[in-house]
């Protein structure tokens, strides 16, 4: 099993997928616009540990669903499209390769609240070998003004 380290923990409000520079600077524009306008927000972790698919352990966090519409309706047309479901929020804490065991943590309860009064634009970085992990690497913040 391979832990994310808790520098690299974050909730995913839109995923663009790849996108060249200047679908990146467009996508900027719209998280910047979706910042203006939206007020913090309180994010609530938990209640329990559990699995996304086969091989991911996270937590789910809940109370970014307006958030992550107001990215969507902002980001319309840039990058993948989202998937056709409600947002679901959550901190991805390890990635199995079906080696361990997942069933031993899954359930744990977990809690845990906190404000959110900024969106960060990320861009995740391969590490170009199987088997270690991407990096996230902040590219802007943009406040919540709302």
């Amino acid at each position: 099993m391979r832990w994310t380290p808790s520098s690299q923990w974050h909730v995913t409000l839109r995923f663009f997928g790849e996108i060249d520079v200047d679908d990146g600077v467009v996508a900027g524009q719209g998280v910047a616009e979706a910042a203006k306008l939206a007020t913090p927000a309180v994010a609530e972790l938990g209640p329990a540990v559990a699995r996304l698919g086969r091989n991911v352990l996270q937590v789910p966090v809940s109370g970014l669903e307006a958030l992550a519409q107001a990215l969507v309706d902002s980001s319309a047309g840039i990058g993948q499209p989202p998937p056709p479901r409600p947002f679901s929020g959550h901190v991805t804490l390890a990635r199995n390769r079906g080696k361990a065991p997942l069933d031993d943590v899954v359930g744990e309860a977990v809690s845990g609240r906190w404000t959110v009064d900024e969106i960060a634009l990320v861009a995740s970085v391969s590490s170009g070998r199987s088997g270690v992990a991407n990096s996230y690497d902040v590219v802007a913040t943009f406040p919540l003004e709302g």
